[in-house]
């Protein structure tokens, strides 16, 4: 097996261990007295939804939103589709649809939230005295930013009419179960998508604090809506949460321990670094560039030939106006750290199919990566410099694209030295 094929059939098996299907089958809920309602959002939920239809043998409605081509048939719940990463008018009216269907329950009554990476955008709900506008301004404001997705999702939760917990407040007095795929460093729920139905401890100052630190450059009416208790989310120790259940599903650990698994059974041994590493793409991949070559080099701190794992999700803060994603960006600073090395193959890819605005997922990298970039007439330095990393693999045919895969259990990364 060469070794792209290799590498790739490890992201399948990563992939594969978050189907929806799978993810589920053990924690569908028993059958309420009253009414069952699903809701969901992320790029995975139409998929979520569709296993859900299958595995439920009762009445069931519902709405779920996911991003536009993401999309897949429901028999009884109904499917929309918005913008993602940046929310449209499409998410607009699904946010309202997705309040319609908890609305006028009761205590008998169950809802059923599916809830995935990517749904932060794809439900944008501005709070009273802010625009659609606004909110697509905030969510660009912190996608440039290069902050973590928690401080991300911390403050996106204070500025929304129903993340943070919100959404499940409204159902009450319904129960609400969420059934959550986890693509956030530490699989906390409430970060999920800002945690629409999981309300979280992190308070508005808490947010107000992190746009400091973090040297966020916010438009003043979202500011002075942050600082008014208007922008409060509901504490989780609110009384309208105290029946609902949550529940992570699958994640990153889980994925990258199936990849293991199969690396090992096709005779190469594989390690984990983690399945929740932060930080600026670039400069995590220089360090998994440093690790490669100690192993390819002195055989330390693992023995060749073995599979380095790790998942999480790095940040991107935009210096240029190049094209590509956070895992294409890890990929060209590690091609330019590994710009001559032998023996040494890599893949970094999104699990949703996607990286950032493009049709690719990631890219696969070795040793000549860059001298067959510079003989394209590509710079690799000024490429990630401009953030242009998908140009510099598109020229090569190094990207690799795989197309929506229905699950978002955040980035997968694979190195391999023979």
């Amino acid at each position: 097996m060469q070794d792209k094929e290799f590498l790739t059939s490890l992201f399948e098996a990563a992939v594969k261990a978050a189907d929806p299907l799978a993810a589920l089958r053990a924690h569908v809920p028993d059958p309420p007295k009253g009414r069952t309602v699903v809701i969901g959002a992320g790029k995975g939920a139409a998929q979520l939804a569709r296993a859900f239809e299958t595995l439920w043998s009762g009445p069931v409605s519902g709405t779920v939103v996911t991003r536009y081509g993401y999309g897949a048939t429901c028999d009884r719940i109904r499917v929309l589709e918005a913008a993602h990463p940046v929310p449209d008018a499409a998410g607009l009216q699904a946010g309202e649809a997705l309040m319609q269907e908890v609305s006028d329950l009761g205590p008998d009554d169950l809802v059923v939230a599916l809830i995935c990476g990517g749904g932060s955008s794809l439900l944008p709900c501005p709070p009273n005295g802010l625009s659609l506008e606004d909110e697509q301004a905030l969510n660009t404001a912190l996608l440039a930013s290069g902050a973590p997705i928690s401080a991300m999702n911390a403050i996106r939760k204070h500025v929304s009419g129903l993340k943070g917990g919100r959404l499940a407040a409204m159902a009450h007095p319904a129960r609400v179960v969420s059934l959550v795929v986890s693509d956030v460093p530490g699989d906390d729920p409430a970060q999920v998508a800002s945690g629409p139905t999981v309300p979280d401890a992190v308070s508005r100052l808490d947010a107000l604090n992190l746009i400091e630190d973090h040297h966020i450059a916010l438009p003043d009416n979202i500011l002075a809506h942050l600082l008014t208790t208007a922008a409060d989310a509901p504490s989780p120790d609110d009384l309208c949460f105290a029946q609902n259940e949550v529940r992570v599903v699958a994640s990153a650990g889980l994925s990258l321990d199936a990849a293991a698994a199969l690396s090992r059974a096709q005779g190469i041994p594989a390690v984990i670094l983690s399945d929740a590493i932060e930080g600026e793409a670039r400069d995590v991949g220089r360090v998994h560039a440093a690790i490669a070559r100690e192993v390819a080099n002195k055989n330390r701190p693992f023995e060749k030939p073995i599979v380095i794992l790790s998942g999480g999700e790095t940040t991107v803060t935009l210096r240029g106006q190049g094209r590509g994603g956070r895992n294409t960006e890890f990929l060209l600073a590690l091609a330019q750290e590994l710009d001559g090395s032998r023996g040494i193959t890599a893949l970094a890819a999104d699990t949703d199919g996607i990286d950032g605005s493009e049709d690719n997922a990631g890219a696969f990298v070795d040793g000549t990566s860059c001298a067959r970039m510079r003989a394209k007439g590509r710079n690799p330095a000024a490429d990630l410099a401009g953030n242009d990393a998908f140009s510099a693999f598109e020229a090569i045919g190094d990207l690799f694209s795989p197309g929506p895969t229905g699950t978002n259990v955040n980035d997968f990364r694979a190195i391999l030295i023979r």
